[in-house]
């Protein structure tokens, strides 16, 4: 259904792409897809029109989409050749699996020309190259984290957990004062896998994990099955609202606001919402806090997306660059962080212009000691669907988590040798 409704929506916004373009078009009517859409777009409109005006013969037509149907209705796009002529991304194992089929045009001159080395932070710049050379420009940089109720933390004489044994211990006094300590909106799936994100990254490492993503290590794993425990345990003790799979993020994320919860773990993202439609104040009303220590020898490595701009293979490649190009100036960059509540990728945007809370969160990404992409874009994106449906499995069935996982194993390994035989082809 989600895919119907999306080619839906293409063939009445730009039937252009239906009816095909005839050979030295001219470069007006550029189409750029994105999933930024409502209060979190950044203001991408906006920035589209002083584009367009500035240089009338590139004028570009920006639509958005609903995540969801985003990330399924793409990928049908590209496999079928009918393609916008830049659309935005998610940096990871997601644009790895493009390039490796060659939807994707490399931006090497666009990194060049603008010498964008300088820009953008070493981890930011890797983040966008594959197979040796760059295919992106980064344009968020989002952080998740705890983000908490402030009020209800000051009434209950509490403070922000560092320990998991700390974490448990306010979660208890929470569920006691017949208060959910723990909000989640699992019915889109992806907001659950932070809890896995983290907890195997806080006890089995980032190498394991690396590999866990890559299909190199197993998830009957015992570490695997560690992390899942440290998890069920919450879960059974009561800490999550029962509701989770019936919620969104957002609707889980306005339980803080309401009293009715604690904490969320969630991205940078979130702020966008709290600021924007809520009117709650960074750093008065709410607030955030690292993901806590589980080992205390283990890395704490902090967990996020990249969003970036990429051009296909396949469309009007050297009009595109000129837009992508753009993206990478300080004004849509700051645009964009304003727009969605994230950090920005890019040197060119001072910490000044943040609010309170991102000047923390930027402190954070800045001291955490490696970055690592959130699950379903870390992994094949086929086996982070199976992946994310195991997740919504367990938050059904806690104690059935070593059953979940021996199966999800199965799964995830045809996928990997699927995968490794179709790279073989190629």
């Amino acid at each position: 259904m989600k895919r119907a409704v999306f080619l839906i929506v293409l063939v009445l916004a730009f039937p252009a792409l239906f009816c095909g373009r005839a050979s030295g078009e001219s470069p007006s009517g550029l189409t750029f897809l994105h999933y930024w859409s409502g209060p979190f777009s950044g203001g991408i409109d906006a920035m589209m029109d002083t584009f367009s005006r500035a240089n009338p013969a590139y004028r570009v037509k920006a639509q958005g989409f609903e995540h969801e149907s985003y990330k399924v209705g793409i990928r049908v796009m590209l496999a079928s050749g009918t393609v916008p002529d830049l659309f935005s991304y998610w940096a990871g194992a997601r644009v790895q699996s493009l390039v490796a089929r060659d939807y994707l045009e490399p931006l090497d001159d666009v990194w060049e020309d603008g010498k964008l080395d300088a820009v953008f932070p070493e981890n930011i710049a890797n983040a966008c190259t594959y197979d040796g050379h760059r295919y992106a420009v980064p344009v968020t940089q989002h952080f998740v984290a705890l983000f908490y109720n402030r009020e209800l933390f000051r009434a209950h004489g509490m403070v922000p957990p560092r320990s998991w044994e700390e974490l448990k211990a306010v979660c208890a006094r929470f569920r006691k004062a017949g208060i959910t300590p723990l909000a989640l909106g699992a019915r889109e799936r992806w907001p659950a896998q932070f809890w896995f994100d983290y907890l195997l990254l806080r006890t089995a490492g980032p190498d394991f994990r690396r590999d866990l993503m890559r299909g190199t290590a197993s998830y009957d794993d015992a570490r695997v099955l560690r992390a899942f425990s440290l998890w069920a345990d919450l879960l059974e003790q009561g800490y999550f609202n029962d509701d989770a799979l019936q919620l969104d993020w957002a609707e889980a994320a306005t339980r803080l606001r309401t009293g009715k919860a604690a904490m969320t773990l969630m991205g940078s993202w979130i702020i966008g919402l709290f600021d924007g439609q809520l009117g709650w104040r960074q750093s008065e009303d709410y607030g955030v806090f690292r993901f806590p220590v589980v080992d205390g020898d283990v890395p704490q490595v902090a967990v996020g997306p990249v969003d970036v701009i990429v051009v296909p293979a396949r469309g009007r490649v050297k009009a595109a660059k000129k837009v992508v190009a753009y993206f990478a100036e300080a004004g849509p960059q700051l645009a964009m962080s304003r727009g969605s509540g994230a950090l920005s990728p890019s040197y060119r945007v001072p910490d000044t212009v943040y609010g309170p809370l991102q000047v923390r969160l930027a402190g954070m990404a800045r001291s955490a000691p490696g970055w690592a992409f959130n699950y379903d874009l870390a992994t094949l994106p086929d086996v982070a669907d199976l992946g994310l449906n195991a997740f919504l499995e367990f938050l059904r069935a806690p104690s059935e988590h070593a059953a979940i996982l021996s199966r999800l194993q199965l799964q995830a390994r045809a996928r990997f040798e699927l995968a490794g035989k179709a790279g073989n082809r190629e």
